[in-house]
């Protein structure tokens, strides 16, 4: 009920933003002649790409709706020093790039978004020594999302510990269990066997990390919207700690069956080897590729449709636009939930392949 309250209001609120847009566009051309129309329309073009990549990519500073931003903290190393200052010298009020004067000259790069240090000449020093360690959107929700879920575990925790394990739970506690269960039963105990205790604190956290950046991210141009789980560098910290938890865990019976496959004869080992290794680190790539794709994929099309509106520059777009940008985004929060289960399954998956034993191989 409570996503279907927050779908609706927000088809409501972007439709009527939309359509009160394109009239206020199509009322600011109306009397105007055609030369002054078409010097107005060369000079504000709308550039569909950068919107979307606008939205998507990290930025230094977080947006909240028309000139309303919260600047965040510019944290950089260089030659001469550490430096710290508000985004705000970065960013103007129109959300464009400026020139900062500090120890060095910096401005954030166009193309990449990324702060750089600019020589006397106004243009990029490559040469001259930098390390962002900025908290950005990106990692502003990602310390949000830690606190997230630390303080929703940390709730349920105490209440089982109040209640017990044998109360029937209430609250929040009543929404996350049947969660839990599920985590537990159709994914631990499936792919992992009768070990899945050890893992079950460790499942849990990404499925449930997973699934809450999912849905923080679910709309990028909402006012605060951040897009972490389409940040490839998310992605790939979770797969290579999946891939480390993994490969420490492993026994054995695993690398035996990477190595020197039992059963096999000689020459097909020595070629199997190799792809088996392969396969060791092609896994957790495919967790980081899977989950960033599919959320991005998601975001870009959303926008996609949303900014046809402004190409258009017509109330008639809006009518096709918004429901179809709406359908997609009830898809996203499916697909929220599936990424968040695909990422634990496959997971779970790997983690008891490598604990698995094989008793019946060493009797045969």
């Amino acid at each position: 009920m409570a996503f279907k309250g927050i779908k609706s209001l927000l088809v409501g609120v972007l439709a009527g933003f939309l359509l009160l847009n394109s009239s206020a566009v199509k009322a600011q051309h109306g009397g105007e002649t055609t030369t002054d129309t078409t010097k107005a329309h060369n000079v504000e073009e709308f550039n569909i790409t950068e919107t979307i990549m606008d939205h998507v990519k990290d930025s230094y500073g977080w947006h909240l709706w028309g000139h309303t931003s919260v600047s965040l903290p510019v944290i950089l190393y260089t030659d001469k020093g550490l430096e710290v200052f508000s985004s705000s010298k970065l960013i103007n009020e129109h959300h464009e790039a400026v020139a900062y004067a500090g120890k060095n000259t910096y401005k954030v790069n166009k193309e990449s978004g990324k702060v750089q240090i600019l020589n006397a000449h106004g243009t990029a020093n490559h040469k001259a020594k930098l390390f962002d360690i900025s908290i950005t959107k990106n990692v502003a929700t990602l310390l949000l999302s830690m606190l997230l879920v630390c303080v929703v575990f940390l709730s349920v925790a105490r209440a089982y510990t109040k209640r017990g394990v044998t109360s029937a739970p209430k609250g929040l506690q009543s929404f996350l269990e049947p969660i839990i269960l599920f985590v537990r039963d159709d994914i631990a105990k499936p792919n992992i066997g009768p070990k899945y205790t050890k893992y079950m604190p460790f499942l849990l956290s990404i499925f449930f990390f997973i699934w809450l950046n999912n849905l923080l991210g679910l709309i990028p141009f909402f006012p605060g919207g951040a897009n972490l789980s389409g940040n490839i560098a998310f992605t790939m910290v979770l797969a290579l700690i999946v891939f480390v938890v993994v490969n420490v865990n492993s026994n054995k019976a695993f690398w035996k069956h990477v190595f020197w496959m039992p059963g096999v004869p000689v020459p097909m080992k020595i070629f199997l080897a190799p792809i088996e290794l392969l396969g060791v680190f092609i896994k957790p790539i495919s967790l980081m590729i899977r989950l960033f794709a599919n959320i991005t994929a998601g975001h870009i099309l959303v926008l996609a449709l949303i900014c046809l509106i402004f190409v258009f520059k017509a109330v008639a777009a809006a009518a096709v636009a918004v429901p179809f940008a709406a359908f997609i985004y009830c898809i996203e929060l499916l697909v929220a939930f599936l990424q968040a289960f695909i990422f634990t399954m496959l997971t779970a998956l790997y983690i008891g392949m490598a604990t698995e034993e094989h008793h019946h191989e060493e009797a045969h």
